[in-house]
């Protein structure tokens, strides 16, 4: 029965973990058709899906317990990035944080990062996540100290996952549909030779509870300085 919100839904791989505890769910991302396969994906179920920024979402003050984002909160204004959940949070709410990079070994991953940046700007396909800084979330005074748990380990993805994981990201999904066949190809060429890819996960998890707010007259006493 919580109040959750996830920011960032993307195709909704989060979001459907998170509709199995029973929360009223709320899913925000930019992108239309990021919304839409997430959609197709929690089909029947009571997740409410915006198209939406975390900075044009609107809710009211202490709306959730919990706010959400899988690999994505990098995205978010630095002005807001902070201010704005702990407005949402309730008293006690938590602000959870996961990122999730993934490294191929060489020579697949010199290869993708050329590709990458042959179809972009030379580094906007290049994925590059910021994880949550711990000391910059405590210096906000916005919430207690945060907690952060950080998991490395090595996997083991076939070729054809490969392909299908590297056809989610969000810049890949932004591309005309040519261009994302091209890519493809490209790809399945260069694992031709290979039936099974390894790679080193490294996934973080930071959480932080929100202060309570000050009341209106605490607040006028702190900005005045009275």
């Amino acid at each position: 029965g919580s109040e959750v919100l996830e920011v960032g839904c993307g195709t909704g791989q989060l979001t459907e973990s998170l509709a199995c505890y029973g929360f009223r769910l709320t899913a925000i991302d930019i992108g239309p058709s990021m919304v839409a396969a997430a959609r197709r994906r929690l089909d029947g179920s009571a997740v409410s899906f915006q198209v939406s920024s975390f900075e044009d979402f609107a809710a009211a003050d202490a709306s959730f317990d919990l706010i959400i984002s899988g690999t994505a909160f990098h995205w978010v204004d630095p002005d807001v990035r902070f201010r704005k959940p702990a407005r949402l949070l309730r008293p006690g709410g938590w602000l959870a944080l996961l990122e999730i990079v993934e490294r191929y070994d060489d020579p697949l991953r010199a290869a993708l990062l050329g590709m990458w940046a042959a179809r972009g700007d030379g580094t906007a396909g290049v994925w590059q996540p910021h994880f949550a800084d711990t000391e910059v979330i405590a210096g906000t005074g916005l919430f207690e100290t945060p907690a952060r748990k950080t998991r490395t380990q090595r996997i083991v993805r076939s070729a054809e996952a490969v392909i299908g994981v590297e056809n989610t990201r969000a810049t890949s999904l932004s591309w005309p549909d040519d261009i994302r066949r091209e890519f493809t190809e490209q790809l399945r060429h260069e694992l031709r030779s290979q039936t099974e890819v390894q790679l080193t996960q490294e996934t973080s998890l930071t959480m932080a509870r929100a202060l309570p707010r000050p009341s209106p007259g605490q607040r006028e006493v702190q900005e005045t300085g009275r």
